[in-house]
């Protein structure tokens, strides 16, 4: 038996050491964050049983990674630890209980912090000037990687304001999301394999031998904790040190927040969860810390991680399965897109079975080949995504996938057009799979917004046949749906009463659900003030359309293209026939004109859950006094508009010193354009 528990506890090491030499030395990562937690959580759980077998060398006995040797070793004035993970509230609560019974009573506070998912580093500043920075390393030696962090903008180069005679900081060098989707799009311009994951690029970055390779980065940091401190004030609590290192000019998370008990820790811990993409850089967790140094001292530290910190890891986003096979999926405008089916994996709280490719080029750019082990990713409430293959588990005879010449649902042609990254069908809506997600599109919320009408009652009345386009759809009666198995009267009744409300939406509404090509809801209602009606932007040429603010000659090409073809005509004349409101009733009063403008050229974003809306009526509502809607705070932001939870977007608006409305402010913008109450 103990043969087999030594054997075992080897083999763990062995895979260990692998992983952590690829993840940190060679940024190149060939299993997942996930995968790596439960080797470790085995291996921890074996020595426990067995502390006998404990080796100096274990990867439980050292903090990070083994150093590259291309970096000067840098001894650190305080050893680096790592934190101990937890992964659900029960073991969050077990935590909690161990600090009160070391303590004898319940710490006096905490401090709760995101979680940045970067590249742990420590930064050195002797009279105020930065002297080193370093890596992690193991935790007691680290590489020196001054020449590169000096090129980060958000490292100050002195400090501000009465800075001590020396101080050691810790924090995460990260890649800003959109960096790191500008980089990638950089790499498939020049037909480059694309970077796999901020956290491993901003690493790579980093350990750049030259130092101007890392300043085309775009890196940002957060500190998060002061190491060694000689001179500077007497502090007594980790938030009172968070506040002194932003008063010496240092990046320090806003998003941290002091809390006094357990239930603050779990709300923040939730809200973290909820917002975890919201942010303009990526987290993996959140981490609590006992807020009183004294405290802090007393609990000490294991041989690898302090006992007053945790980091509550949140449901991994990213982990390996085998690509099964590559299908093709074609959109309601003819786009042909490619999917993985996947050999179902559970991620980021879901099991997932298939994921995006989003087109051929990206295919062959990442090298994905159906057999292949691969990295998938969800992030948000967005498709899941494989991000690419772990070559070095790939089989011999594994081939390049190609697009196939004929579609597979209409057996028309598959083209590529000049100058476009996706193939198309040439079948139109003779093509089932376009057709259907037309008839989606057409019935979303984003649409006519007909409740009841998704894409299992779709794919019903396709094929039964009762419907071919979206007109079809306002013909629908009681007779008909009662005749399907599974209809009763409440069902149906519920349905056509969606359909009958549905004829009177906006002509902005009816533009969008229509699906002409690069026409949004912007532009729809760009449209729909400019005309009116339906038949007005019918007879309009290219030249009319592109007078209209924000609409350039592609759209308004797209806009004519689609009203000169026969079958469209006779669509919008046959939903005319149906009783679908076709125009917009004339601005009655001066009033009316003012209130499209209000909201013009100024900039909002709506976060957290409001009363009397929706995320998507809130958008609309702006829009449609001419504001414009984005997903992130910034400086130019004009308002924060806020309801419950509002997640970290918060934070950033007030240390940006953006106004923030609640809703009864937000009612009151929407009828007088006023943020000042």
């Amino acid at each position: 038996m103990t043969a087999d528990i030594e054997r075992r506890l080897a083999e763990l090491r062995e895979a260990l050491h692998r992983a952590n030499h690829r993840y940190y030395v060679l940024d190149d990562p060939e299993i997942s964050d996930a995968e790596f937690d439960a080797l470790l959580r085995e291996l921890v759980a074996l020595e426990r049983d067995y502390p006998e077998l404990i080796t100096d060398d274990s990867p439980t006995q050292r903090v990070g990674a083994p150093l590259d040797t291309a970096f000067a070793p840098v001894e650190h004035l305080e050893r680096m630890f790592s934190l101990d993970n937890v992964e659900s509230i029960e073991e969050l609560e077990a935590w909690q209980a161990r600090l009160t019974r070391t303590l004898g009573h319940d710490p006096s506070g905490y401090v709760c912090e995101q979680k940045i998912d970067g590249l742990a580093v420590s930064i050195t500043y002797a009279d105020g000037r930065l002297v080193q920075a370093a890596t992690r390393g193991d935790g007691r030696v680290g590489e020196d990687i001054t020449a590169n962090v000096r090129t980060i903008d958000a490292v100050p180069l002195r400090l501000q304001g009465d800075p001590p005679e020396l101080i050691e900081v810790r924090g995460e060098i990260y890649m800003p999301v959109a960096a790191f989707a500008a980089l990638n799009a950089r790499q498939a311009e020049l037909g480059e394999k694309p970077y796999v994951n901020p956290r491993n690029t901003a690493a790579g970055s980093v350990r750049q031998k030259d130092p101007a390779k890392t300043a085309e980065r775009s890196l940002s940091i957060w500190l998060y904790q002061a190491g060694r401190v000689v001179g500077g004030p007497d502090i007594s609590t980790q938030s009172d040190s968070l506040e002194w290192l932003a008063d010496l000019g240092l990046r320090v998370n806003p998003a941290s927040r002091r809390v006094t008990d357990l239930a603050s820790i779990e709300a923040y811990v939730a809200e973290t969860e909820k917002g975890r993409h919201d942010n303009e850089y990526e987290i993996d967790g959140a981490v609590v810390k006992v807020d009183d140094l004294r405290e802090q001292t007393r609990l000490g530290f294991t041989a690898k991680s302090p006992r007053w910190a945790v980091a509550f890891k949140l449901p991994p986003e990213e982990k390996t399965t085998t690509l099964e096979s590559i299908e093709i999926n074609v959109g309601r405008t003819g786009a042909v897109t490619p999917y993985a089916v996947l050999e179902p994996v559970f991620v980021g709280g879901v099991t997932i079975t298939n994921a995006t490719l989003h087109n051929e080029g990206e295919i062959h750019r990442k090298d994905v080949r159906p057999g292949d082990t691969v990295i998938v990713r969800r992030a948000g409430d967005v498709i899941p995504e494989v991000v690419g293959p772990v070559l070095s588990k790939r089989q011999k005879r594994t081939r390049a996938w190609d697009m196939p010449a004929m579609c597979p649902f209409c057996g028309n042609p598959i083209v590529l057009p000049a100058g476009e990254a996706k193939a198309r069908c040439t079948g139109g809506y003779a093509c089932p799979s376009r057709l259907r997600e037309y008839l989606y599109h057409f019935a979303s919320r984003g649409g006519m917004d007909i409740e009841g009408l998704g894409y299992k009652t779709v794919d019903l009345l396709l094929s039964e046949g009762v419907i071919g386009d979206p007109a079809d759809i306002f013909t629908l009666d009681a007779a008909t749906l009662l005749g399907f198995e599974g209809w009763g009267e409440v069902s149906v009744n519920n349905l056509l009463g969606a359909i009958e409300g549905a004829k009177d939406q906006p002509l902005s509404r009816l533009l969008t659900a229509l699906g002409i090509d690069h026409v949004g809801g912007t532009v729809a209602r760009a449209l729909a003030n400019r005309f009116r009606s339906l038949p007005a932007m019918l007879a309009a040429t290219e030249e009319q359309i592109t007078e209209i603010d924000g609409i350039g000659p592609e759209i308004a090409r797209s806009v004519v293209q689609w009203s000169e073809d026969a079958v469209n005509r006779d669509l919008v004349a046959r939903l005319g026939e149906a009783g679908v409101r076709l125009e917009d009733p004339e601005p009655e009063t001066e009033t009316d004109t003012e209130q499209a403008a209000l909201l013009a050229g100024r900039s909002f974003v709506v976060t957290g859950t409001l009363e009397g809306f929706s995320r998507a009526d809130a958008k609309e509502a702006i829009e449609q006094r001419g504001g414009k809607v984005t997903g992130s705070v910034s400086g130019r932001t004009t308002a924060l508009v806020a309801g419950a939870s509002p997640g970290s977007k918060l934070a950033k608006a007030e240390s940006l010193g953006v106004p923030v409305l609640d809703e009864t402010a937000f009612n009151r913008l929407l009828e007088t354009g006023s943020i000042d109450g």
